[in-house]
């Protein structure tokens, strides 16, 4: 019996040690590198050079930029950059007009953008020679073109027949030196048309010498019709032959003996203005430019002159067209949208004095005559007499003709002093058959008119 006992005992003590040698349990936490694979998008910018477009001939009629000097400025310098072959051909409104006729007519043409003043184009559109341009609306929106030039694009429809341009008119230049002559108390741009008159006096009487020009065989037939027209009629048309008139063409009479004689064969002034033949002149902004660029510290530029009626003035809204004959419409609207671009604009500015139709900021490198002729332009403009004279419309090729009308009776009246109001009787007969001919309404400042525009009494 006590063997057993023993026995258990032992067995008891044997099994305690082994529980208690036995080994415990320990959590390791080890770390195990393991290897993953990741998809990952990069954008990788890759540059690609498209392949140049080329927009092949382009032909560009224009009746603007038609002296040589402009045209090679034209040719070589604004439409330089343009990618394509441009073919720029200046012409006289006559010759225009008829070359987009005949092609019309003949069912194809060669001529794929027209260049023309506002006035040009009634003529081409009620033959059904202009293309709908309103595509190129979009194109050119956000440039900053005036809503007003954009809507004598539309010839009085709903359509779009041209793109605005460019934009010009005409001022007073004058040489630093003539300024202390001005009368007392005239503000130079603000000067009424009777202070002009004495400031060319003052000149002549402290000088002895006629010292005002103007550009009696260039544009005077425009200084004639939108400008002292309106400044002392208030017309340019209805009041041709008015008694206003009469008192004007006597006044045009006692400013010429103090201009000089040298005016007759005149074209452009910056010319006698940089000899100092003349230190007082009026004409086109693009005809007064070399002037400006050239010597910007001795000429200043001024606003056309006020009289009884208000400032007369002529913005020149020159107009981009095509024609339905177009051979290459891809270029002529490619050709359009270049030359509306905000930095092409600032060069046909630069280069041949024609302002910007769109909103510009001038750089640093835009001289400082030209900025001075701009401030003169938008001052003219903005003026709050101002009366803006629109270039003759609805004449066709006979457009021409009103000018001869004018200028024949300045040469009649100003220089052989025929009597006023039988030169104006009997050139209002002229003016009213070429109005009656050719169905022209009345344009501005003029009111509209119901039928051809009719001469007042």
């Amino acid at each position: 019996m006590k063997r057993r006992i023993y026995f258990a005992a032992a067995v008891a003590v044997v099994v305690s040690l082994l529980v208690a040698c036995a080994p415990k349990t320990v959590t390791v936490t080890v770390e195990v590198p393991v290897e993953r694979t990741v998809e990952r998008t990069v954008e990788v910018v890759v540059e690609v050079t498209p392949t140049p477009v080329h927009y092949g001939q382009v032909t560009f009629i224009s009746t603007q930029m038609v002296p040589v000097e402009e045209a090679e400025k034209m040719r070589g310098v604004i439409l330089a950059d343009f990618p394509g072959d441009v073919e720029f051909i200046p012409a006289d409104y006559a010759t225009f007009e008829d070359q987009v006729l005949a092609e019309v007519q003949a069912g194809e043409g060669t001529i794929d953008v027209i260049g023309a003043l506002h006035g040009q184009f009634p003529t081409l559109q009620a033959a059904g020679a202009l293309q709908d341009v309103t595509p190129l609306v979009e194109v050119v929106e956000g440039r900053g073109i005036p809503e007003t030039y954009m809507e004598l694009g539309k010839l009085g429809t709903d359509t779009q027949y041209f793109i605005p341009w460019m934009q010009a008119t005409y001022i007073v230049a004058a040489n630093k030196q003539a300024l202390e002559y001005l009368p007392e108390g005239a503000d130079p741009e603000a000067l009424t048309w009777e202070q002009f008159r004495d400031w060319a006096k003052n000149i002549y009487e402290a000088t002895g010498e006629k010292k005002v020009g103007f550009p009696v065989n260039g544009l005077m037939h425009r200084f004639l019709e939108g400008y002292i027209y309106p400044s002392y009629t208030g017309g340019m048309v209805t009041t041709f032959k008015s008694p206003e008139a009469v008192e004007m063409w006597e006044f045009v009479i006692d400013l010429w003996q103090y201009v000089h004689p040298q005016s007759m064969v005149y074209e452009f002034m910056q010319e006698p203005l940089m000899a100092e033949e003349v230190w007082v002149a009026w004409d086109h902004t693009a005809r007064l430019i070399n002037a400006f660029r050239e010597r910007p510290d001795d000429f200043v530029a001024l606003p056309s002159p006020s009289g009884p009626e208000g400032l007369g003035f002529m913005p020149v809204v020159v107009g981009l067209a095509m024609p339905v004959t177009a051979p290459n419409q891809e270029g002529g609207e490619a050709l359009i949208e270049y030359l509306t671009r905000p930095e092409v604009q600032i060069t046909t500015l630069r280069e041949v004095g024609f302002f910007p139709v769109v909103d510009v900021e001038f750089p640093g490198y835009v001289a400082a005559g030209i900025r001075a002729q701009g401030e003169a332009v938008s001052k003219q403009a903005a003026a709050p007499n101002a009366i803006p004279a629109m270039l003759p419309v609805g004449l066709g090729p006979r457009s021409g003709e009103i000018n001869k009308i004018y200028r024949d009776a300045f040469t009649r009246i100003v220089i052989n002093g025929e009597d006023i109001e039988t030169v104006l009787e009997e050139e209002a007969e002229h003016l009213q058959t070429l109005l009656n001919e050719t169905g022209a309404p009345c344009w501005p400042p003029d009111p509209p008119s119901v039928g051809p525009c009719q001469v007042g009494e």
